[in-house]
């Protein structure tokens, strides 16, 4: 039986040698699952001749490649703590996150050596800097050079089901990123639950479009398939034309993007000659996909999707809509995966205070891919995790709500929450009215402080509408009070989001 991550994959070596595992056009890569075992042995082994010990933290500052890959089930093998940061980082972020962790060895590439050599002098916790692309730096380590001198056995480390397997960085909505601690029992589990929910069998073929980087390609998609012997198509960064010409020509069963993307792909779809008939099921998550753009994605990409709710704190999914309810139930988040259960408590009440079945309230999981904690943020840990008859349950932060048949319902974020006039306003309701304009391709609402009403509600747009054709159209819906109608429309050429797709309200308020 699997406990530990590096056992998964030597598992499905077992089983499926000759299979491909990873795809990587950008380079002209394709490994079968016994060449890419044989790489991450040999980068484990290099990685260990550098001094990285079981325990240590090993960081990536890397865009999607097979590096990450091979990286990640590196770590794995020998016990130390895969730490993935955000390719986008500056300097100032990097350091920080590198500092919070104790980062021993970090990996980057081209495109985000700019970023690391500013925070380098700042980083002394760092020993080894190791580079994947040709123009090596001379106080880095060439990752290639090391993969071809490591030994080509499996490393001898014992690695433990209860053993750290990473930090997690939080993407930040809210403020300063926060390490959740994962175990590599809680990641095992997590994989064989998205593998029943999504059916992933090893005919499948995935393509990562989103980064790795982020636990939701990176847990669901890339641990799921490697588990379950599918093959992985990698590209670098999202490109909606460039993913459309790799599901055509890798026949990709199986896709995940957040609706913005989805949104994209769509888009793309339709001014170019393409098949994406392969397409079996579409998988996203981050935020319920608005009818305008499901209803596009299954007439132009696949007629099936499924969509996950949770964090990363959670694995990250702990909650799951199934294709057959994506227009019945549509805008739901779904129903509780295998060994998850939900409650909702008057935010910040105890496990033990449910309330009714359809009142608002914040949103409780408890499930066996919940973090062990944040690093070193203990007050943050106690007020995220409490007990409760012996299970412990994660407050999530998000108000929601279970209809009569038990699907769960997200509202907003606690702290979206917009309080004008004595009046509780949920901007996701307000945002699902603009998304349905024609001319609006993102929309985000937020409250901006008012002497008269304490809030009020402002949107930030993407698209081509004016003003006036907004205001106009949403004034006439019927789906909207007038209280809850924007007083203020800003105009943006993108929003800032997080790598999983959610807006980042708190920089729109700054």
């Amino acid at each position: 039986m699997s406990t530990t991550i590096d056992d998964t994959l030597e598992q499905t070596v077992e089983r499926h040698p000759d299979r491909d595992a990873i795809v990587y056009p950008r380079r002209d890569q394709r490994w079968t699952y016994e060449e890419f075992d044989e790489r991450v042995n040999r980068f484990a082994n290099a990685l260990s001749g550098l001094g990285v010990e079981k325990g240590d933290r090993v960081g990536t500052v890397l865009y999607n490649g097979s590096e990450m890959a091979v990286a990640v089930y590196a770590c794995a093998k020998l016990g130390a703590v895969f730490t993935p940061l955000n390719f986008r980082l500056p300097g100032g972020e990097i350091e920080y996150i590198v500092d919070d962790a104790g980062v021993h060895t970090i990996v980057f590439e081209t495109m985000t050596r700019e970023a690391v050599e500013d925070a380098k002098p700042d980083l002394p916790t760092v020993e080894n800097f190791v580079y994947i692309d040709d123009d090596t730096p001379e106080y880095a380590h060439d990752f290639y050079g090391l993969e071809e001198e490591g030994d080509p056995s499996r490393p001898d480390t014992v690695v433990e089901e209860d053993d750290a397997y990473a930090f997690i960085y939080t993407s930040g909505t809210t403020g300063q990123p926060k390490g959740v601690v994962h175990e590599h029992r809680s990641m095992v589990e997590h994989s064989l639950i998205c593998i029943a929910e999504l059916n992933i069998t090893r005919h499948d073929v995935g393509l990562s479009i989103l980064p790795l980087y982020h636990c939701a390609e990176l847990h669901i998609m890339l641990f799921g398939r490697v588990h379950r012997g599918a093959a992985n198509v990698i590209h670098h960064e999202f490109d909606p034309s460039e993913a459309l010409r790799a599901i055509e020509a890798h026949d990709v069963t199986f896709l995940f993007a957040a609706p913005t993307a989805w949104n994209a792909l769509a888009r793309a779809a339709t001014g170019m000659d393409v098949d994406t008939s392969s397409l079996r099921l579409g998988f996203y998550g981050a935020a319920p996909m608005p009818k305008r753009v499901l209803e596009d994605c299954m007439d132009r990409l696949c007629e099936n999707y499924v969509q996950a709710y949770g964090m990363t704190e959670i694995g990250p999914a702990g909650v799951f809509q199934p294709a057959e309810d994506q227009l019945s139930k549509q805008g739901s988040a779904g129903l509780p995966a295998l060994n998850h259960e939900l409650r909702i408590v008057s935010p910040g009440a105890d496990p033990e205070e449910e309330i009714d079945g359809g009142e608002i309230g914040e949103i409780l999981i408890a499930g066996p891919c919940t973090m062990c904690e944040y690093w070193n943020r203990p007050e943050a840990t106690a007020r995220s995790l409490r007990e409760a008859d012996g299970t412990e349950w994660y407050y999530t932060g998000d108000l929601g709500y279970l209809d009569e048949d038990g699907y769960l319902w997200v509202v907003d974020r606690k702290d979206d929450m917009i309080i004008s006039g004595g009046e509780n306003i949920y901007p996701t309701e307000i945002e699902d009215v603009l998304f349905s304009h024609s001319n609006v391709t993102e929309a985000a609402v937020v409250g901006e402080p008012d002497e008269e009403w304490g809030e009020r509600v402002v949107a930030y747009i993407v698209g081509s509408a004016s003003a006036t054709d907004i205001d106009e159209y949403v004034h006439n819906s019927d789906s909207l009070a007038d209280f809850k109608r924007p007083r203020e429309y800003y105009f943006a050429d993108s929003l800032p989001k997080n790598p999983s797709g959610k807006v980042q309200k708190f920089k729109l308020q700054e």
